[in-house]
């Protein structure tokens, strides 16, 4: 028996092990707060190996998650943060490019879940993602009633494994069919409640300065080459927004889907 026992248990490891790593590596996302462990999509391939290139080129080391809000996502990955001046407007930096859109039906808004920032549609009808700001998923639970209705205003429909999942775990649904998902945070998402928690200014950037560095599990990372601070912004990210709240006071930029 304790055999049998130890096979499954074996088994089972194996099994998680493979879920985690697909067909990329894992990723670590290190914080102060603890670290997040990370899996890309294979379904995503343009989003999840430009995150892989990014992290080897050091690309986002020492940025900050720049916006955090409690019951729906933390958002990082704006080059601009990463010498940023207490109090700044964040949220239009990116590394020069964006990416086509890789929306997929079955990878959804749940809890955990990471994806890619984007200009809104009026002026990005491909929905094409930042090149490099990405938020995760915390989100709240949803009842039916919720979801149904969901559904009739974005025209989607849920299937029975994503309702059940925004009803017992928790999510953004209304993003659904909007956003790019690429990946999913499979340990450590307590860590990013955390960070949504702190206090914040009117921008909903926190007010100590939360910054984290990517680690590709497996990999020695390279030095990234210094960054010329003179750049100036591109505007190639946006701020995914809240269900049923007033559009936000930041930037022209930053508008509401």
């Amino acid at each position: 028996m304790k055999r049998i026992f130890f096979l499954v248990t074996c088994f089972l490891g194996m099994v998680s092990a493979a879920q985690d790593t697909t067909c990329y590596p894992p990723i670590l996302i290190h914080t102060q707060y603890g670290t997040m462990r990370m899996r890309l999509y294979c379904e995503t391939p343009i989003h999840s190996e430009n995150f892989l290139k990014l992290a080897r080129e050091g690309f986002y080391d020492s940025l900050l998650f720049h916006r955090v809000i409690p019951g729906f996502v933390i958002q990082g990955g704006d080059p601009n943060s990463k010498h940023a001046k207490k109090g700044e407007i964040l949220g239009q930096g990116g590394p020069g490019y964006t990416l086509p859109a890789e929306i997929k039906p079955n990878l959804y808004h749940k809890k955990g879940a990471v994806a890619a920032a984007r200009l809104p549609d009026q002026v990005n009808p491909e929905r094409r993602s930042s090149g490099s700001q990405f938020y995760i998923v915390i989100g709240r639970k949803w009842t039916e009633k919720e979801l149904e209705k969901i559904e009739r205003a974005n025209g989607i429909k849920f299937t029975d494994e994503q309702k059940r999942t925004y009803m017992n775990q928790g999510g953004t649904p209304f993003l659904d069919g909007q956003y790019t998902v690429f990946g999913e945070i499979t340990k450590g998402i307590e860590v990013a409640e955390k960070i949504a928690n702190l206090p914040r200014d009117r921008y909903d950037r926190p007010l100590e300065d939360v910054r984290f560095t990517v680690e590709i599990v497996g990999e020695k990372q390279k030095q990234k080459p210094k960054q010329n601070t003179n750049k100036k912004p591109q505007n190639t990210g946006n701020n995914p927004q809240q269900h049923n709240k007033k559009k936000s006071k930041q930037s022209n930029s930053q508008t509401e889907n």
